[in-house]
């Protein structure tokens, strides 16, 4: 299937942004060097997203970040097959915003734009960090998950880590599966999937009674939002307050 069949999920058009080629950031190994800079004279990161102003914004914020970047930002596949001749491309940004990836049309969609750029690393960009969505993107065969929650400069890393044949994970993510992998070997029984793993993350500092501060600490997390997950908690297991919670915890993990 070309480029012209693919779901109408980026469908919208708009001029490509002004290139340039890009620098390496940091310090690499003499091959690397050269590896990226044969990238970043010829080859754009392409950025691919229906919404004019998303894709605009981020193309403008990296540029910003480093004004050497090649960068095409394109509304559609059919608009980047068609903008010119230049078929090379060192990388690809698909922006989900809110939509999950764990969707199974998403991930479909997904798929397919990762089998037609081949060996070309493609790199998700969605509003969640939800640990869920990055190992769903990463089975789809994406290359790396960035979530709209981090800055500039780390979302031009994890570009620059992508092209050279890594894969970029937010550190959150790492955590939480951390978190998991504990608990197992802790013997911990799992809750029925009653909780995503941020939550079971939660669940496990609450009933070590540990305060709101410590676990937003511990897991990385604003404090609101650790709120915001002992709210989710209560009330799928219908607690009124954090002793019940407690309580009830107790009572499952028995």
């Amino acid at each position: 299937m070309g480029f012209s069949q693919f779901p109408e999920l980026w469908n919208n058009s708009t001029r490509p942004v002004q290139r340039a080629s890009l620098s390496v950031v940091g310090e690499e190994l003499d091959n690397l060097e050269e590896v990226q800079e044969s990238y970043e004279t010829e080859s754009p990161i392409v950025i691919i997203d229906k919404r004019a102003l998303e894709r605009e914004c981020l193309a403008r914020s990296l540029l910003e970040h480093n004004p050497k970047f090649n960068i095409k930002a394109v509304g559609s596949l059919e608009e980047l097959r068609n903008a010119d001749n230049e078929v090379d491309t060192s990388a690809v940004l698909v922006i989900l915003g809110s939509r999950k990836i764990t969707d199974q049309s998403v991930s479909g969609e997904v798929s397919h734009l990762v089998s037609e750029f081949g060996d070309i690393p493609v790199i998700i960009v969605a509003d969640s960090d939800d640990p869920n969505q990055v190992l769903t993107a990463l089975e789809s065969g994406a290359r790396g998950y960035i979530p709209t929650s981090v800055k500039v400069k780390v979302a031009a890393e994890a570009i620059r880590l992508a092209r050279a044949g890594g894969i970029f994970v937010p550190a959150n993510t790492v955590l939480a599966l951390r978190d998991v992998i504990h608990a197992t070997a802790n013997g911990a029984r799992p809750l029925n999937g009653m909780f995503t793993t941020r939550e079971a993350a939660v669940v496990d500092a609450l009933r070590k009674g540990k305060a709101n501060k410590i676990i937003a600490y511990e897991l990385n997390l604003c404090e609101s939002t650790v709120k915001v997950h002992i709210r989710n908690i209560m009330k799928k297991l219908r607690a009124t307050n954090r002793t019940e919670v407690a309580y009830k915890l107790r009572d499952l993990m028995a």
